[in-house]
């Protein structure tokens, strides 16, 4: 009952007038993105059909000088290269409001979009399982850790989380990869599942993707449980200073219950914030662990578009990270309430 309230009065600090302002600034955002994800590319002077055309001529597929200046004109025209710059923008704000970011230069004429949805759940199922288990056990580790009443293998297993801290994310996949890959053959060197596997939805395949997917989570979540633990035990140590910490004492209130009502509790918003702030170094990392392990997820995708100079691809991987990155930070602004109910947003 006393959740419940709790929760009721968290959600009526949410007022329309702050939850429109949220909301306007996360379109703000994405129109600023939007913006600056279309004139980028084109600031480097770099035509991408001639690329493509001087790679297929490279690679002898027999294309002569004259048939390049042909198929030039006839790709700039079919990807609306040809026209104006500002015409060029005015259909790129147009798409991108529809999610349409057009068809890949390099994989003509499959769809950015199609590419996106092979590539997101790969991604999606990779970070958001890392980026969940450390955080969970990076600040329930901490908190323990401040509390004094951790297990002893706790005190000796964290401080080897807290030096991880301190390695990128794909440098700790590059170790992991020669030791259990290269080393030991335990597992998979790269791929998210077997070539010589057929995606199905089989117990057996799921089993290979699972197998695959060891390594660059693990790459993940063990650079990142020291952060988290070192956050939390930080805040855990602050928590046990204040008021209502000692008159829970002097209730007579069980540990369990202290711990996690009113520490725990507590501590938990600084580490939530802390979440969205570092969110965009998270995916940017996330991302360089694909590439490591050559995971078909968006890193990949993304590095094959910089590879092949891939203008429309990459206006859609980037958007879209932008634009995740964005929105997640505007679920967590909004759930603060729901963590703290004292946090108040009718005052602004």
């Amino acid at each position: 009952m006393l959740q419940h309230r709790s929760l009721q009065v968290g959600w009526s600090v949410l007022t329309v007038e702050y939850v429109l302002r949220r909301l306007a600034l996360f379109f703000a955002v994405a129109f600023v993105a939007a913006t600056v994800n279309f004139f980028f590319p084109r600031l480097t002077g770099q035509d991408p059909i001639l690329q493509k055309l001087a790679q297929l001529q490279i690679q002898g597929a027999g294309v002569s000088s004259e048939e390049i200046d042909g198929l030039i004109e006839t790709y700039n025209a079919k990807f609306g290269l040809d026209r104006p710059l500002w015409r060029q923008y005015i259909s790129y704000l147009g798409d991108t409001a529809r999610l349409d970011f057009g068809q890949s230069i390099s994989f003509f004429p499959t769809k950015v979009t199609k590419m996106l949805r092979d590539a997101i759940p790969w991604t999606v199922g990779l970070l958001a399982t890392a980026t969940v288990m450390s955080f969970v056990l990076g600040s329930l580790g901490g908190a323990l850790l401040a509390w004094g009443k951790a297990p002893r293998f706790l005190h000796a297993l964290f401080p080897v989380f807290f030096t991880f801290s301190a390695v990128p994310f794909y440098l700790m996949g590059v170790v992991l990869l020669y030791l259990f890959a290269f080393q030991t053959d335990w597992l998979p060197l790269f791929g998210g599942y077997g070539t010589n596997r057929i995606p199905e939805f089989t117990f057996g395949f799921w089993t290979n993707v699972l197998k695959h997917a060891i390594l660059p989570a693990a790459s993940i979540v063990l650079a990142q449980i020291g952060f988290w633990a070192l956050g939390m035990r930080s805040m855990m140590v602050t928590m046990q200073g204040e008021d209502y910490m000692h008159q829970a004492e002097a209730k007579g209130l069980r540990g369990p219950r202290i711990f996690f009502r009113y520490a725990l509790r507590n501590a938990i918003l600084p580490q939530t914030t802390a979440l969205a702030v570092t969110l965009g170094q998270v995916i940017s990392g996330a991302i360089l662990v694909e590439i490591v392990f050559s995971y078909p997820g968006v890193g990949t995708l993304l590095l094959n578009a910089v590879q092949g100079f891939d203008y429309f691809v990459l206006q859609g991987v980037i958007f879209t990270i932008i634009i995740t990155v964005a929105f997640a930070m505007l679920i967590i602004d909004l759930a603060y309430p729901l963590l703290d109910p004292r946090i108040n947003y009718r005052n602004e």
